[in-house]
């Protein structure tokens, strides 16, 4: 079920192409919204929206926001472009895209022709807050690096509200993005991973892609509920098309959940019974007591046995990411506050950089 109500449009705070952020009078009180305008087009001071409340009465993580569902003003959209992939399929917000496999694309015949991916290598993340500190450390060590993104539908599924991907991209710090499963919004739209993955090799030609989800993780506390869960098969999609699959493990000391100190569950579980291929999982040096925390969690759970596990020195991370005025947080911390998690996603990208 969701929640929706009315409200008038008071102010525009920010806008793009594709989005606008604007603040809402609901039953007098004000709110900020996100209008897509792929689906609502554009707003303007005045405007009589619908909006979806649902999250903010909730008091979800989706950063306050409420979300346009229908503008008064706007009674009739038509369609434009090449494409008949549809995303969202069977809800009232199903989408037409030109999908990069699909026989419309210029790109059509590559996908049948494909091979193999060849080595190319492939970083699979757990959480959206992994990919700037990746990227930038890739990019401070080899700044001709073509850097790629696939986002895949996990956490939010519009590419547009991604601040990060923006900031990424005006600092020309990520090159291309793909977006795949019902994620939209990417350079290049793909049905699943691995027509993703083969599309990141064989169309965008990068150095190195990036992979993670959207905004957002979904989380239940149990061992399996949760959608960073996919890195296990997209390492083994990585590996059954013939890539390199690198690991990003999800390490902090600094969280108050047990389920998440040193190496997180998640990692542990993904890796140790989900993934049915090798991996090269990369781990930071840390403080002494935090790194024999880490191998004995790496060696309880079987990890070690199942895939490379290979140390490298994050520590630049703080320099990198001041050097790009990055102001990346996860889970609400900063990198001050949370230096083991950063300087293992700085560990990520240097061992990644130093293979091209």
């Amino acid at each position: 079920m969701i929640s929706y109500k009315n409200g008038i449009v008071i102010s525009v705070i920010s806008e793009n192409e594709h989005l606008a952020i604007i603040s809402v009078n609901v039953e007098d009180y004000t709110y900020n919204a996100v209008n897509y305008k792929d689906f609502t087009g554009d707003v303007k001071v005045g405007d009589e929206v619908v909006l979806n409340t649902t999250a903010v009465d909730l008091s979800l993580g989706t950063g306050g926001y409420h979300f346009v569902i229908y503008n008064y003003r706007n009674r009739s959209m038509e369609l434009k472009g090449p494409g008949h992939i549809m995303k969202l399929r069977y809800t009232p917000y199903q989408m037409k895209c030109l999908a990069a496999e699909e026989e419309a694309s210029p790109y059509h015949d590559l996908f049948n022709e494909f091979k193999s991916l060849d080595n190319h290598i492939f970083v699979v993340a757990t959480l959206h807050s992994m990919i700037a500190p990746i990227m930038a450390m890739i990019k401070y060590l080899n700044k001709e690096a073509k850097i790629n993104y696939i986002m895949t539908d996990g956490g939010a599924l519009p590419l547009h509200f991604s601040n990060t991907v923006i900031e990424l991209k005006n600092k020309k710090i990520l090159d291309n993005t793909i977006t795949v499963g019902h994620a939209f919004g990417g350079d290049l739209e793909c049905i699943n991973i691995y027509t993703g993955l083969i599309a990141a090799k064989e169309i965008l030609k990068g150095n190195v892609t990036i992979i993670s989800m959207g905004p957002g993780i979904v989380g239940s506390g149990t061992k399996y509920g949760f959608t960073g869960m996919e890195q296990g098969y997209i390492i083994d999609a990585i590996n059954n098309l013939g890539g390199l699959a690198i690991s990003v493990p999800r390490i902090s000391f600094k969280d108050k959940r047990e389920r998440h100190c040193g190496i997180s569950h998640h990692t542990i579980t993904t890796l140790s019974q989900i993934t049915n291929t090798k991996s090269n999982l990369i781990l930071p040096y840390l403080e002494e007591d935090k790194q024999n925390y880490i191998m004995r969690q790496i060696e309880e759970s079987g990890i070690k046995k199942k895939h490379n596990i290979i140390f490298e020195d994050g520590e630049e991370i703080i320099k990198v990411m001041n050097e790009f005025n990055l102001k990346t947080t996860s889970m609400g911390r900063t990198i001050e506050d949370d230096i083991d998690y950063f300087t293992s996603l700085g560990a990520v990208g240097k061992y990644a950089a130093n293979l091209f």
